[in-house]
């Protein structure tokens, strides 16, 4: 076996033509658009790289064909709750069905963090944002979301092998859009619409800068300090929203405020995969015109929810329901065209948003992903990840 380090423009797109390889003609499988990946590994376009750094190897057999590949990065900000030691991280990961490729890629990995200093990896996780090329597929081996890391089925036993450990499971939830809400969500609601003092609205693009700096209040006060997610700035929530504008859709996007204050936040998109699954990759002038094309007449019945959040102070009083309630009356309607509601993966460490997923009315796990650590020094207690109180 030859392992290469990605240093070039040939060595980058062989590190891209190894998952085209291994999931060739797999049903399930979405090819990632080119430029997703790449920008990852991108000095320029990566914040990421300020704080750390990343390489890549592909690995070829004897013959010379492409068998694997893995990706390593340090970042200064990454960390865990409960964690006492630096930890790196690994990603971006494909093997053929072969524990000795597998162990030279992850050996590979080991012996360039622990260089940098690191203690532990975990994996398969990203340089950069945990929103994208999270987690390794461990149930529901369905064609993924948008962002959303998707493998083999063997790949959990190459993990296990290696003497990775897990540290937490990522779940993902179904949702029948169309569906009654529970009566208990619904009489909570019912509770919080008597209270004039709150009110809830559907994004408008008009006053995109506005919703923007809303959901900048709401994901500091709700978010920010959880998992190693960082506080996010005004101008950053802005340059959010403007490279959202061209997929948000005003009817799945959910604000409510408390004497015009915003205190809670429902963020969903439609499931951009079900448009990139014609792109082979590819996102050139031919496919940004097929797919506004589609968009405009054939657009996505499945929508995803990124981001739901309560301000501290108003938990527990029922907003959950209210957000959830009023939504349910816009997704119901004639004039909603999704069929198909996933939410994005919930940390099993995260009992309470669990809950909130798990009352939105008829529910069913969809996925299952898993981080994995591996210890270097295997004398040193393993500890998964501590539950959010």
């Amino acid at each position: 076996m030859q392992l290469i380090p990605v240093t070039d423009t040939n060595t980058a797109a062989a590190f891209l033509q190894v998952a085209v390889q291994l999931y060739h003609n797999h049903p399930n499988w979405i090819r990632p658009l080119d430029k997703d990946i790449n920008d990852v590994f991108d000095k320029k376009r990566n914040k990421a790289f300020r704080t750390g750094d990343a390489v890549r190897w592909v690995l070829k057999d004897d013959s010379g064909v492409l068998i694997g590949r893995i990706a390593a990065f340090t970042n200064n900000k990454y960390k865990n709750k409960g964690d006492d030691i630096p930890v790196g991280g690994i990603g971006f990961f494909e093997c053929i069905n072969n524990q000795q490729a597998a162990n030279l890629l992850f050996d590979t990995a080991k012996q360039w963090l622990q260089q940098k200093g690191m203690q532990a990896m975990d994996g398969p996780i990203n340089f950069g944002e945990r929103d994208r090329w999270w987690g390794l597929v461990t149930e529901g081996f369905i064609p993924p979301l948008y962002g959303m890391n998707y493998n083999h089925s063997y790949y959990q036993h190459l993990f296990e092998q290696y003497g990775f450990r897990l540290f937490f499971n990522q779940l993902c939830f179904f949702v029948d859009p169309k569906a009654p809400i529970s009566p208990k969500i619904s009489e909570r609601h019912k509770q919080v619409a008597a209270n004039k003092d709150f009110t809830f609205c559907t994004l408008k693009k008009k006053q995109l800068e506005k919703f923007a700096l809303d959901f900048a209040t709401v994901y500091n006060k709700a978010w920010a300090g959880h998992g190693g997610l960082k506080q996010l700035a005004p101008e950053q929530a802005k340059l959010l929203f403007k490279k959202m504008e061209p997929v948000i859709d005003e009817r799945i996007v959910y604000f409510v405020y408390h004497q015009n204050k915003p205190v809670a936040v429902f963020l969903n998109l439609p499931d951009l995969n079900q448009y990139f699954k014609h792109f082979n990759g590819k996102f050139g002038l031919l496919q940004k015109l097929y797919f506004l094309y589609l968009k405009n007449f054939k657009p996505a019945k499945k929508f995803t929810g990124l981001v739901f959040g309560v301000i501290p102070e108003c938990q527990g009083k029922g907003l959950d329901a209210y957000l959830i309630g009023e939504a349910s009356k816009i997704l119901r309607s004639n004039a909603s065209p999704y069929t198909d509601f996933e939410m994005q993966w919930i940390g099993d460490f995260n009992p309470k948003m669990l809950n909130v997923a798990q009352s939105l009315g008829e529910v069913s796990q969809s996925r299952q992903l898993s981080t994995w650590r591996y210890l270097f020094d295997s004398s040193k207690a393993f500890n998964r990840h501590p539950i959010l109180i």
